[in-house]
């Protein structure tokens, strides 16, 4: 295993450039449309993104973290470190030892799920003498080493992710309270959707497409919000998302994974599973059962592929955690690991290079350029780019400044290079 000071990049990479404190700080908020696909506005008319995109940067896509599910990814947001280093790698907390499983609301409140060494975002700025916000954005309602972040606001329990008329009170809540009036320097921002609709009708249904336009709506208010309160010469606004969306491919047009019906498995040589979520699962054989299980899975089905924790590809970087279960499966695209019944039309948790997986990502404000496109980078580098706006010092983290660097306006009359990279199209 590599250590700590090998495997975490080096912090200088991702500092403020000490030209940055010549001038003001600006302003920073964060927004994330759970769910928003790289590519979905192709099939939608989106003229408030559009408009974002000349006035600012955008990403052709950007590749987040594997697994890509909602409060891993959004840690890594919030950290600048792969999921197997922050340690939640999952939406749901689990205890192995009594069969105990939290769905992803009721894990925002399990504390040591969250505070296990990494340090959001929040708290670094608030150390620093920033102050903070974060609006329903993952892994809010938690304390890290005795600290919450300043102003917070968790959503209740069975909350309506899609209500366009409650977004616009966060909106206005976020930058008429928040930023102009009691002057927060950096805020995190949630929206449940397009998630939501992407998995109960699936990616390419129509009421996606509604819902993407209602996203393009709030994104239009919240520029017109930002210029009501004259915050737009000093409030950067990044806009990305945690993943995609997969069409999930149901009985009669493929052969389902379904391990109870797979020759020779048992959930009797089962001491825990973490299954029936999406196309990755995983499983802790009873004791001496691990190389049967194994054996059995391996090469069951021509699209599960099954792997030994320590077998994990190391591209994943979600091998090194001791969260992670001695057996990790995962499924081709539009495919879904199944214990016993699957729903959703749609689904997410594939392997981070599949084009589905990739988000969008917008950027607009004083400190980056205008009307830029620009190729991929990996959403860890999210989080220096964010310390760097903010004039921060980052935490140990696996980003890199030197992937967004040439977002800034301040890098504008150095080389351009870089600014279209490869397509993985």
């Amino acid at each position: 295993q590599r250590s700590d000071l090998n495997w975490f990049l080096s912090i200088s990479q991702g500092a403020p450039l000490s030209s940055f404190h010549t001038k003001a700080r600006n302003k920073l908020l964060l927004v994330s449309f759970d769910g928003f696909r790289w590519d979905y506005d192709r099939d939608v008319d989106t003229p408030n993104l559009d408009a974002m995109a000349e006035d600012g940067v955008k990403a052709i896509y950007v590749t987040p973290p594997f697994l890509t599910l909602t409060s891993p990814v959004h840690f890594t947001l919030l950290t600048g470190r792969y999921i197997e280093s922050h340690g939640v790698i999952h939406n749901m907390w689990f205890n192995t030892s009594n069969q105990e499983k939290k769905p992803y609301y009721m894990t925002q409140f399990v504390n040591e799920w969250w505070d296990n060494g990494s340090l959001p975002i929040w708290i670094t700025a608030q150390r620093q003498g920033l102050k903070a916000g974060s609006l329903h954005f993952p892994g809010t309602a938690s304390t890290y080493q005795g600290q919450k972040v300043q102003v917070a606001e968790v959503e209740p329990r069975f909350y309506d992710y899609s209500n366009e008329a409650a977004w616009q009170e966060n909106v206005d809540k976020v930058i008429e309270s928040w930023f102009n009036e009691q002057d927060l320097d950096f805020v995190s921002l949630y929206f449940g959707e397009p998630d939501s609709t992407g998995h109960k009708y699936g990616p390419d249904s129509p009421e996606r497409r509604e819902m993407v336009k209602q996203v393009d709506r709030t994104v239009g208010y919240i520029r017109r919000a930002a210029e009501k309160y004259s915050l737009t010469e000093n409030l950067n606004i990044i806009m990305t998302a945690d993943h995609g969306m997969s069409t999930v491919l149901k009985k009669g047009m493929v052969d389902e994974i379904i391990l109870s019906k797979i020759p020779g498995f048992s959930f009797r040589d089962i001491a825990f599973h973490l299954l029936d979520y999406g196309p990755a699962g995983m499983l802790l054989p009873k004791e001496g059962m691990l190389d049967k299980v194994y054996n059995t899975l391996k090469g069951a089905h021509p699209h599960l592929h099954v792997y030994r924790k320590e077998e994990i590809p190391r591209r994943f970087q979600y091998s090194n955690h001791p969260r992670i279960l001695p057996i990790f499966l995962y499924a081709d695209p539009g495919y879904v690991i199944s214990s016993v019944i699957q729903f959703n039309n749609g689904a997410h948790g594939f392997d981070n290079l599949e084009m589905d997986m990739k988000p969008f990502f917008r950027a607009v404000g004083p400190d980056f350029r205008k009307n830029l496109v620009v190729g991929p980078f990996e959403t860890v580098n999210i989080y220096p780019l964010m310390c760097h706006l903010l004039g921060i010092t980052p935490e140990a983290n696996n980003g890199s400044l030197d992937a967004t660097r040439h977002l800034l306006a301040s890098e504008e009359s150095l080389s351009r290079n870089g600014e279209i990279g490869p397509l993985l199209i």
